[in-house]
């Protein structure tokens, strides 16, 4: 009996195949999930998720969506179109959201519906009843892509991903407001702290103002671009200990109405911005920054602009 169970010994623990893999799960992210993820609004862009205006912009009353006016539908996509043909010539991918609801004009401003992070996506909960749903079709996508999705805004919080800006790995700043209500904050804070965020920059948004990338947002890892008098001195200040130069907008109409603060970098100090805002693309370019222009006039009735349709997947 004795040399049966010596025959037939075995290790209690089962050897080092047993033991846990002790990874960080963004350690984790390419070999079982994808190349995906994000935690700067500057790094190379990679990938991009977009939803080109379908049949819902053909047919909608302006005023109950919360546009500036009536738009003209064709010429809407084709500016779309461009934009996302300019991400492609710069050799970024474009996916898209395929589906989505035919009563949500306000569809196309992805970046209000996905944050992403370096441990997958957010998925956002708009504030507007005129918007909220949209952001089904976006996990959908999302999932198809085969990207986490490791949070949902749920319960009484509501909250849009324009209203958080990469800093750096540990760094965001979080903004409070019309489109993002302390029960939503609070849910999207202790996610990224869970993910290794240390400090996060508190904001509210002026009234009047519905995310922080219409008022301030980063062209390069030294560089800022705003209108001053929507921003917090908190924030600017935090950003100047950082070593950012601020650069700032001197043309309500820019800001508000041409959408100049809300471009897209590309890469480090290198962006694409709407045509028509010709005193912030020369402030720009004289702070060191290459800038692209597109035609974007008639997307921006929506009150929306670049960043607002572009939702990062994949930077760095």
């Amino acid at each position: 009996m004795h040399d049966i169970l010596e025959k037939n010994a075995f290790d209690p623990l089962g050897g080092d195949k047993w033991f846990p893999k002790e990874t960080w799960f963004e350690e984790d992210m390419p070999e079982y999930w994808g190349d995906w993820g994000c935690h700067s609004e500057v790094d190379e862009l990679k990938a991009v998720l977009m939803r080109r205006p379908g049949a819902e912009v053909d047919d909608f009353d302006f005023r109950e969506v919360r546009f500036r006016t009536e738009i003209d539908p064709e010429r809407f996509r084709a500016q779309h179109d461009k934009l996302a043909d300019f991400y492609r010539s710069k050799g970024i991918a474009v996916h898209y959201v395929e589906e989505q609801r035919k009563d949500r004009p306000n569809a196309l401003f992805c970046r209000d519906l996905l944050l992403m992070t370096p441990e997958g996506a957010i998925i956002c909960r708009p504030a507007m009843a005129a918007r909220r749903g949209e952001e089904t079709a976006v996990a959908r996508t999302v999932a198809n892509l085969n990207i986490p999705i490791i949070k949902t805004i749920n319960a009484d919080g509501y909250f849009e991903g324009a209203n958080v800006m990469w800093v750096d790995r540990e760094t965001v700043i979080l903004a409070v407001g019309a489109r993002t209500n302390r029960a939503g904050a609070e849910q999207v804070a202790a996610e990224l702290k869970r993910i290794g965020v240390k400090e996060i920059i508190y904001m509210q948004t002026p009234c009047g103002q519905a995310h922080i990338d219409g008022v301030f947002n980063i062209a390069s890892h030294d560089l800022v671009y705003m209108y001053p008098s929507q921003v917090p001195y908190s924030v600017v200040d935090a950003m100047k200990k950082k070593g950012y130069r601020i650069l700032e907008c001197p043309d309500t109409r820019e800001c508000k109405e041409g959408f100049g603060v809300n471009f897209v970098a590309i890469r480090p100090g290198e962006i694409v911005m709407p045509a028509g805002n010709d005193r912030s693309r020369e402030i720009l370019e004289r702070g060191g920054v290459k800038v692209h222009v597109i035609e974007y006039d008639e997307v921006v009735k929506a009150w929306g602009g670049m960043h607002c349709c572009t939702a990062f997947l994949k930077r760095g």
